[in-house]
């Protein structure tokens, strides 16, 4: 079994002629967190997306377990690897459960139809995701942390070792946040899989991650330890942001203080 179950090589990826990610090299641990920050727009989705070939390399590739990911079937690489993207859209009409049956499918084929293993990974999935008691509701009904919960739901029923999720935290509150972060790193520290996501939030980054990966103007900043890479300095070239970070009471971790001002006038009688 390799050390890395998914490795980007000299990877440049772009839009309409212009690279996002420019000759880009990243290897992800097996049975890990890996986290990806950056400021906006510095190619963070991008990469997660050609990671999982739902974009095209200008140049480089990407490697699933030691093998060229463009040149498996799609079928296979569903089984492998489930992604998240940071806002997925279904068709008009679908409840929750039709949503989190679909990370089913790539396990269906001509002589494997549904059966009780289906079933109980829909189920364990639901339960997970706190999303049962809205199996009945339709997605279109939901708040968007309601969504997102569901949506979370369908790739964890897809039962891949590998997660790619952008974030995924998004429009949940923040005891929803927790669940989900703790929930993934459950399935890292007692089923064995590895996981990849883009995160907003340096603290919640650092408190759950074993892998930082800092991305700055399409290529690799920093990679490494939150603990080996984050300092007053990383935040400032990765995100302008003037800091002082301290340990984190609980985890130990980096945990970054933003030291701006407020301009407000502040009453200190």
């Amino acid at each position: 079994m390799s050390e890395s179950p998914l490795r980007a090589q000299g990877l440049s990826v772009g839009y309409d002629g212009a690279d996002v990610i420019d000759d880009l090299d990243l290897l992800i641990p097996r049975q890990q967190i890996t986290a990806v920050v950056g400021a906006n727009g510095c190619g963070k989705s991008t990469l997660l997306r050609a990671l999982a070939r739902l974009i095209r390399p200008r140049q480089g590739t990407v490697l699933l377990d030691g093998r060229s990911i463009s040149e498996l079937p799609s079928r296979e690489v569903a089984r492998r690897l489930g992604m998240l993207p940071q806002s997925p859209v279904a068709p008009d009409g679908l409840t929750v459960e039709d949503i989190v049956t679909r990370g089913r499918y790539p396990h269906q084929g001509l002589f494997r139809q549904w059966s009780e293993r289906d079933e109980a990974a829909v189920e364990a999935a639901l339960a997970a995701t706190a999303t049962g008691p809205l199996r009945a509701r339709r997605l279109d009904e939901l708040s968007g942390g309601q969504r997102q919960r569901a949506w979370i739901a369908m790739t964890l029923a897809q039962q891949t070792e590998l997660l790619l999720l952008d974030e995924p935290t998004t429009f949940l509150d923040l005891a929803h946040q927790v669940d989900v972060l703790d929930l993934l790193d459950d399935l890292v520290a007692e089923r064995g899989r590895t996981v990849v996501m883009v995160l907003h939030d340096i603290n919640q980054a650092c408190r759950y991650a074993d892998q930082l990966v800092a991305v700055r103007d399409g290529r690799i900043h920093a990679a490494g330890a939150p603990g080996d890479v984050v300092d007053a300095a990383f935040i400032q070239d990765v995100f302008g942001l003037d800091v002082r970070v301290v340990e984190d009471p609980v985890t130990g971790t980096p945990l970054c203080l933003p030291t701006a001002q407020s301009r407000r006038t502040r009453c200190t009688s």
